[in-house]
């Protein structure tokens, strides 16, 4: 039963992931745009969460509307800002986002200071099931899995089955060919690429009550989700959430079958797929 909990934790973490990464496949595939800042959009909407709760006490209220703030700046800083990376080096856009990095965590800094801080699980959802005498699993962990399986539930019918989502595949295809076809690029850029943020900050908010908030929480789920952006193939959702749920599965069972060990266990994972296939699960040779 001590496994199964595992395994629970393993699969809700891996959808998390899945949500931030994503966002961030498509920001790379789509618009070859490198955003290390992806991970301080995830601190962003923990923060936002946070904060919102103490205004209206309800995190019910909080994540909505940090989600929808979110959006908007991700399209201020689409507009303003990536929209004049598109067609510059790499290393403008590493060297840009970093940037973004160190203004985010000095504006979190002078907002909320360096203290951890705590987001409390709504009353509805605060208790645990029982699985044995001495062993519960939280309600609020299950409830996280379930907006994760939802929303990319919903993210597949959207690309797969819509014509936004025709266009969407169209330009990380062929983004030249998409353009000629008369597919308005600047306006599916800045779509994207407020989707992503959205869904990174969706990823913090609801995250928030389970690992609390606290300084630099971004920087160490940035690494994961280029891991899970690389393994699963750039550009592809389906690969990203396979990848996802395998990088969830080595992070958690390792800390628990080796802890000594499981700082490498993500990256054992990743070396032995890019072997069998280094462009990734889902693209094609």
């Amino acid at each position: 039963m001590f496994y199964l909990i595992q395994l629970l934790n393993a699969v809700q973490y891996g959808l998390l992931l899945f949500l931030l990464s994503s966002g961030l496949t498509l920001i790379f595939g789509i618009m070859g745009v490198i955003n290390l800042a992806h991970g301080s959009f995830y601190m962003v909407g923990a923060y936002l969460a946070f904060w919102l709760v103490k205004l209206s006490g309800s995190l019910w209220l909080a994540v909505p509307i940090a989600v929808l703030i979110a959006f908007g700046v991700g399209l201020l800083l689409e507009t303003a800002i990536f929209s004049r990376l598109y067609k510059r080096d790499h290393l403008y856009q590493v060297l840009l986002t970093f940037g973004l990095i160190l203004i985010l965590e000095e504006l979190r800094s002078i907002a909320f200071g360096d203290d951890v801080h705590g987001v409390a699980v709504p009353e509805l959802l605060n208790f645990s099931i029982p699985l044995t005498e001495t062993l519960s699993y939280p309600v609020y962990r299950l409830f996280v899995t379930g907006v994760c399986l939802v929303i990319a539930g919903a993210m597949y019918w959207v690309i797969h089955k819509t014509r936004i989502g025709m266009m969407i595949r169209a330009g990380n295809s062929n983004r030249e060919m998409a353009a000629s076809l008369g597919i308005n690029m600047p306006l599916l850029f800045a779509w994207v690429f407020a989707f992503g943020v959205a869904l990174a900050a969706l990823a913090g908010a609801i995250a928030s009550p389970i690992s609390s908030v606290f300084p630099g929480m971004g920087h160490h789920i940035l690494i994961l989700c280029f891991v899970v952006v690389v393994i699963g193939g750039i550009g592809s959702i389906n690969g990203a959430m396979i990848a996802s749920l395998a990088i969830g599965l080595a992070d958690t069972l390792g800390k628990v079958i080796a802890a000594e060990y499981s700082a490498i266990a993500v990256y054992l994972v990743m070396a032995l797929i890019l072997l069998w296939r280094p462009q990734g699960i889902a693209n094609k040779a």
